[in-house]
């Protein structure tokens, strides 16, 4: 497994180079609490009964970046990686079979995916797809929505990682 430096947001930057700055900071966040961990490890649950882990929670981060990203922004028509009707929670149900190396790999190729959707648009920019009701987003609201979503799922990874392992603040 790799470890990568997180990248300090600017506190000066315009707005965004500072949404998509905090947006990185915070995925390079979950892999660094993911770094350095074994299979086993990296599978441990966080308090029985819950059967959260952070093999879970990065494959829950590539489905999130595939919706919003994918689905909302540009509309497409694609299948979820890890879930469907039969568990609507699978991307957090992790099996014997899953590994860190595919969980990582579409995490990652997801967040590449996601740059390259948004390199073009502006910030107020309507998504292609809408919500229930049939309301646009514009972009700047799903970095909000990202960072956000990161930002409460780390606070797991957080805990998580110290019952591993004990290491914290980083």
């Amino acid at each position: 497994m790799t470890t990568s430096e997180r990248t300090k947001p600017s506190i000066t930057a315009g707005e965004r180079d500072m949404l998509e700055g905090w947006l990185d900071f915070h995925r390079e966040t979950l892999a660094q609490k993911c770094a350095g961990l074994d299979d086993k490890q990296l599978r441990d649950v966080s308090a029985p009964p819950s059967e959260l882990t952070l093999l879970g929670l990065v494959r829950h981060m590539a489905e999130v970046e595939r919706h919003w990203f994918r689905r909302i922004l540009m509309n497409e028509d694609i299948a979820p990686l890890y879930y469907g009707e039969e568990d609507p929670d699978g991307d957090f149900h992790v099996t014997a079979d899953d590994t860190w190396e595919q969980a990582h790999g579409d995490w990652q190729a997801e967040i590449a995916r996601a740059r390259e959707l948004t390199a073009p648009l502006s910030l107020d920019e309507l998504t292609q797809g809408a919500n229930s009701a049939g309301d646009p987003f514009n972009l700047r609201w799903i970095y909000v929505h990202m960072i956000e979503e990161y930002a409460r799922h780390n606070g797991h990874a957080d805990l998580l990682r110290e019952r591993i392992d004990g290491a914290t603040g980083f």
